[in-house]
């Protein structure tokens, strides 16, 4: 590797760090002189750019705040499946969108692997109570597509479940699009390249290293696997009442803006004002005395 690789790779690993904050504070990174911004391959960090993706940033959450209101309001009940290779991005994505939305409503579900007990059971009833009820939204950070990608590809199902997989979820995500459910279906897609660079990000990088399971290092060796995994399932899942959409994921901001203004797309939401309340007028009591808080009990004012 050239010292000129070596500055690339520098400064997307910097970017990369940088993205782990929330918005406000990576604006902050952001103010820098465009002749001191890195450019590393594959991701647009232009100054100019940035400054564009946090405003539309934004403006989408914006609209992710009138959808929740208009989901209570209507009871709508909606789901929304993240799909896609180790490292593609569905976390920052789901991160943006829940940002800003009420976690009572807007919930994710990112379910373990299933216990002895789990393995036992009709393979989706452990998905089947994390339905949403009317006026929530769920987001299934992976899903029942499980099955379909790393149990077929690591040999945790057999032949029969996998079959019977297919034959399966057509017909139960029709049947819960006919209880009045919207299914919306998102599969990230990035390079070989890209994920090898975010997965060495992780490797060097103490807030990440816990991101790099066993299981992902064998993900890399099975890349193949994985690819031909994707296109059977999207051959027998791809269905008119819930189709898959694909989301290049090669450049993280662009992706999470491109997803979430699809997203927005998808719902018929309606904007549904709210009254601007009146606080009322605090009571006071003469007779009211507020006792010290002992010393003992607050914590060491260190900051």
């Amino acid at each position: 590797m050239n010292s000129e690789q070596m500055r690339e790779n520098f400064d997307r690993i910097r970017e990369d760090y940088i993205d782990q904050f929330d918005e406000e504070l990576e604006m902050e990174f952001g103010e820098y002189d465009e002749e001191n911004r890195p450019h590393g391959d594959g991701q647009d960090n232009s100054a100019e750019f940035r400054k564009a993706y946090f405003k539309e940033l934004y403006r989408l959450q914006v609209e992710l705040v009138k959808l929740q209101d208009w989901v209570v309001e209507s009871g709508h009940k909606l789901v929304v499946i993240f799909e896609g290779r180790d490292s593609a991005g569905k976390g920052g994505v789901i991160k943006r969108i829940t940002q800003r939305l009420n976690p009572r409503i807007c919930r994710v579900a990112a379910l373990p692997a299933p216990n002895s007990r789990e393995r036992t059971q009709w393979y989706f009833q452990r998905y089947v109570e994390h339905l949403p009820a009317a006026g929530e939204i769920v987001l299934f950070d992976r899903s029942w597509y499980n099955r379909a990608g790393v149990e077929r590809v690591m040999n945790f199902c057999s032949e029969e479940e996998y079959q019977e997989f297919f034959r399966s979820v057509p017909e139960f995500e029709k049947m819960l699009i006919r209880s009045g459910i919207q299914i919306i279906k998102y599969w990230f897609s990035i390079s070989d390249e890209e994920q090898a660079f975010r997965f060495e990000c992780r490797n060097h990088d103490p807030l990440k290293q816990w991101k790099l399971s066993p299981m992902d290092l064998e993900s890399r060796k099975r890349w193949e696997d994985y690819t031909k995994a994707k296109e059977v399932m999207f051959k027998h899942t791809h269905i008119s009442q819930a189709p898959w959409h694909v989301v290049p994921a090669d450049d993280k901001k662009k992706a999470r803006l491109n997803c979430i203004s699809h997203f927005l797309e998808q719902v018929p939401y309606q904007f549904v004002g709210r009254k601007i309340v009146e606080l009322p007028e605090r009571i006071h009591h003469e007779d009211y005395k507020r006792e010290p808080v002992p010393e003992e009990i607050v914590i060491p004012q260190r900051f």
